[in-house]
């Protein structure tokens, strides 16, 4: 057993968790490059660590594993799991673990960031490290993106798919529970590097901008910091625009303080750099008496290159072609070329000291991850120009999220009873400095493009958004084993949760001072001369605030919920056994506007107060000594999240629009029933088939629509939906010693096969209403139509890996095939048809080799990624007319790795 491996040797499994466990624009209007056209087409110890079985309920028991023979977890929590051990975490090769989950029966990845469960969104769907709650970075969501969590500091993952009433009530396709690592037998220090790149991105033609001199690293230093003159007219309460609180030499001022070129000039890079990934990993425990101090630490830095190129069109409405059939109408066409730089930065220290029967944990994570994009499209936009003169945008863009945790945890037990006491405050922020988007426009008459600020069609824009959200709470239960014939097992406690959050966005636009177009001569200059000090005082350019023009620009957000739940786990006879239990959850949740200006009216507030008893129960039937059958049914919630309830203008990255929320939201209620067949035929092999229910009450829909040529969404309670589906998987070994092939005698093969079939609709009736952003109560049908499937959710979803590995030492070589079925991602706006997107068929090949390097375990891996050159593509299809929303190539992605151990 490694070093690296005993870290993960002790099995955390609570008893509640026995219920989870060059120059771009040098001439403005350069048209962006396409995208380049697609090529022709010894065994180990499975190690594991649960720690945590929801928000409350955490009381674990450990169990030291030994050898190769661990016990199931998927086999002896009662209810229905799914878990990735390190192990099976490393095989996959993935740098996070987001794109690891999506190996795991019934789960797929959306925007490469939040984990579908069943097809149920990512609302749907709740994230804990080490069964306590996180905040989110992103503005638009409440829950986690699982991307930001590396592999290398995650031990293991479990999906738990039935609810329990030690869960948090907000359940729906299930709860991902997180574990980092803990503490190591004995000393160890991990050095790993990678080098990797992309067919479509890496030496290929990109754009960039300078930025700040430590983009590279992760951190902005201050160049794109809010200039001090913004930021004094801010805090005046007063909005940035001439007139009567600022004289036009103030609001100059105040432009001219902007950085300019580093930011606006968009550079092409003819040879975009490879990826690169550096971390380290070192841990230790010390015997203090009879007791044990345990410290694990580890960080990485990496850093990723993606080029993206292709279309990007918005159908204008539906209208009769020749020939009598029906067919969707272009009004926006462009193509784009993107290139966005990410660099992730890593932290974890973990401190463990253990007592007797006793134990108290200390973990704390620091994730930081940033984006630097630069874009720029070109094409027709009828519908905003009016006419068809082609346009041309370049975009920078600088993103931060960052996310910090503290978690304490003490677990005791006193003979029969066990109690255990946990505490957490984790931050996480969202900063997005110097938003720019510039637009030109072609004219005929000059042949040339031309920005006068003022023409339909040419604009500059600026914007700044903060976000800052904290999570804090306190939980504590109590277990006690009844003195009675049959196992029995009594739990309870209750929890205390606050998630605050603040979000602000300013928003400018520049023009001149009078209000009149720029002379044509200063017009066709380039981005960072059109903004620059001399224009600014000669030709009067000056800033003007447009901040909560639609929507709020500032709000606070809370949810607060106290909860208490008593939990029961009992032999009832022989091989059954219940669990059930009856949670009871208060929350508070709200959204506050609040007014920017001092002339603006009060803020609006938005309040769902509501508790529920939310009872939830698995009965297991053990009836041969390897097969069981398990049935579950519960009733939990789904809250909205803050941004679907802010009235507030906020950019998508992840799909480039724009959403508002809807205050008037309520809460969604579900009932879930699950049955499920599991067959352990072997060690390391089983075969389970389940089917599953779901009737969601005011699910929470996205809704699209057009305004001013603008596609907006926003979101609205559709009256009812419901889900149905079932899920097979198939895992076995095979040994290869009988093949005949010397070198194969020690090897053994792995299948591991799973399936996910699931249907689901909205039903709408004829009298059935929802309320709009206005407050309307309307007919539903005018928002959804009956029978359309959920937002996010593909009918099929198939994972296979083949993968043949040592029984001796590391040397493993798999393949991984994913396939998901097309989804809808929006609805489409004027009576067009959903967005679908088409993750298609994809192809991985994953190999990791130990070898031996002066006496030192040199671990050698090699990663081929989509090597089927699968495209991204989304689009709206009717009759013989395709929108192509947004496609592009992804590429075959390529890694070379090492991780040396001492």
């Amino acid at each position: 057993m490694t070093s690296i491996q005993r870290l993960s040797s002790l099995l955390l499994l609570s008893s509640a968790l026995s219920g989870f466990p060059v120059l771009a624009q040098t001439q403005p209007g350069a048209p962006p490059q396409q995208a380049p056209e697609p090529a022709p087409a010894p065994e180990e110890v499975d190690e594991v660590e649960v720690a945590g079985a929801g928000v409350e309920g955490l009381e674990a028991e450990e169990i030291v594993v030994r050898g190769t023979r661990i016990p199931n977890v998927v086999r002896t929590t009662p209810s229905v799991v799914s878990l990735l051990s390190t192990a099976e975490i490393a095989r996959t090769g993935e740098g996070d673990i987001a794109g690891a989950l999506k190996r795991v029966t019934g789960l797929s990845l959306v925007g490469g960031r939040y984990v579908f469960v069943r097809g149920l969104g990512e609302r749907y769907s709740s994230a804990l490290l080490n069964g306590l709650p996180l905040p989110s970075p992103e503005p638009l969501k409440r829950v986690v993106p699982l991307d930001i969590f590396p592999t290398s500091a995650i031990a293991s993952s479990l999906v738990q798919k039935t609810f329990s009433a030690n869960l948090p009530g907000e359940f729906g396709g299930g709860v991902i529970n997180l574990t980092t690592r803990s503490i190591p037998t004995e000393r160890f220090v991990e050095l790993s590097g990678a080098i990797g790149g992309n067919s479509v991105t890496t030496g290929q033609l990109g754009y960039t901008y300078q930025g700040s001199g430590l983009d590279v690293l992760g951190w902005d230093n201050g160049t794109r910091d809010l200039p001090v003159a913004i930021r004094n007219a801010n805090a005046s309460g007063n909005r940035l625009i001439v007139g009567e609180n600022f004289t036009k030499r103030e609001v100059q001022d105040a432009t001219a303080s902007l950085v300019n070129a580093p930011t606006t000039l968009i550079q092409r890079n003819p040879n975009i750099p490879a990826d690169f990934d550096v971390g380290f990993s070192a841990g230790n425990s010390w015997e203090v008496g009879e007791n044990l101090l345990g410290l694990v630490v580890a960080g990485g830095w990496e850093q990723v290159w993606r080029t993206e190129g292709g279309l990007q069109q918005a159908a204008g409405g539906v209208s009769i072609l020749p020939g009598g059939e029906e067919g969707l109408v272009t009004d926006q066409d462009y193509r784009f070329l993107s290139t966005e730089m990410n660099v992730q930065v890593t932290g974890l220290l973990a401190l463990a000291y253990e007592f007797g029967e006793h134990k108290i944990r200390q973990t704390n994570l620091f994730v930081r991850d940033s984006v630097k994009e630069a874009r720029i499209q070109t094409g027709l936009d009828t519908v905003n120009v009016g006419e068809e003169e082609p346009i041309n945008r370049g975009f920078t863009n600088w993103f931060e999220r960052q996310l910090w945790t503290s978690q304490l945890v003490g677990e005791f037990k006193f003979g029969e009873l066990s109690v255990n006491a946990r505490g957490t405050y984790a931050r996480s922020k969202r900063d997005s400095p110097y938003e720019r988007v510039i637009s030109y426009r072609f004219s005929r008459e000059l042949g040339d493009y031309f920005n006068d600020l003022r023409t339909n069609g040419t604009f500059s824009r600026i914007s700044f958004s903060e976000l800052d959200d904290v999570v804090y709470g306190g939980y504590l239960d109590l277990g006690y084993d009844l003195p009675t014939d049959r196992p029995f097992r009594v739990t309870g406690g209750f929890g205390y949760t606050n998630n605050d959050r603040t979000s602000e966005r300013r928003d400018y636009a520049f023009r001149r001072a009078d209000g009149s177009a720029l002379p044509i001569d200063v017009a066709q200059t380039r981005p960072d001369f059109l903004h620059s000090d001399f224009n600014i005082y000669t030709y009067d350019v000056v800033l003007e605030e447009t901040s909560g023009a639609e929507g709020a620009a500032l709000y606070d957000a809370g949810l607060e919920v106290l909860a208490g739940y008593v939990n029961l786990d009992a032999e009832l006879a022989d091989g059954v056994k219940l669990t059930a239990g009856v949670r009871y959850e208060d929350g508070s949740q709200f959204v506050q506007t609040l007014p920017l200006f001092r002339t603006d009216p009060a803020g609006t507030r938005t309040e769902i107060d509501r508790s529920y008893w939310l009872p939830g129960g698995t009965l297991t039937w053990n009836f041969a000594p390897d097969m069981q059958v398990r049935v579950s049914g519960s009733k939990t919630i789904a809250r909205p999240q803050f941004r679907e309830l802010a009235p507030q203008l906020y950019q998508d990255i992840d799909n480039d629009r724009v959403a508002f929320g809807n205050q008037f939201l309520v809460d969604s209620q579900l009932l879930n029933f699950e049955g499920r067949y599991e067959y352990f035929f072997e060690d390391e092999a089983r075969v389970t088939v389940g089917a599953f229910y779901k009737r969601i009450n005011n699910p929470i829909e996205p809704v699209s629509f057009e305004s001013g040529g603008t596609f907006l969404i926003t979101f609205a309670n559709a009256p009812q939906a419901r889900l149905y589906g079932g899920e097979f998987e198939f895992v076995k070994y095979f040994p290869l010693d009988r093949v005949g092939w010397s070198f194969l005698d020690e090897r053994r093969l792995l299948l591991n096969a799973n399936y996910t079939f699931t249907d689901s609709s909205l039903q709408i009736g004829e009298d059935d209403t929802t309320i709009n952003t206005a407050g309307d109560v309307i007919p539903a049908s005018s928002f959804f139509a009956d029978g359309a499937p959920l937002v996010g959710q593909s009918r099929h979803i198939a994972n296979l890996e083949l993968g043949i590995s040592s029984r001796e030492r590391l040397s493993e070589q798999t393949l991984l095939f994913t396939y998901a079925s097309s989804r809808a991602t929006q609805r489409g706006p004027t009576g067009t048809p959903d967005y679908r997107e088409f993750p298609g068929f994809m192809m991985d090949f994953v190999v990791r080799q130990e070898v031996s390097l002066y006496g030192r375990p040199l671990e050698l891996s090699f990663e081929a990624r989509n090597l089927t050159n699968t495209r991204y593509e989304e689009s709206q299809t009717l009759g013989n007319t395709t929108i192509c929303v947004m496609c592009y190539e992804i590429g075959r992605s390529f890694q070379l790795g090492a991780k040396i151990r001492f």
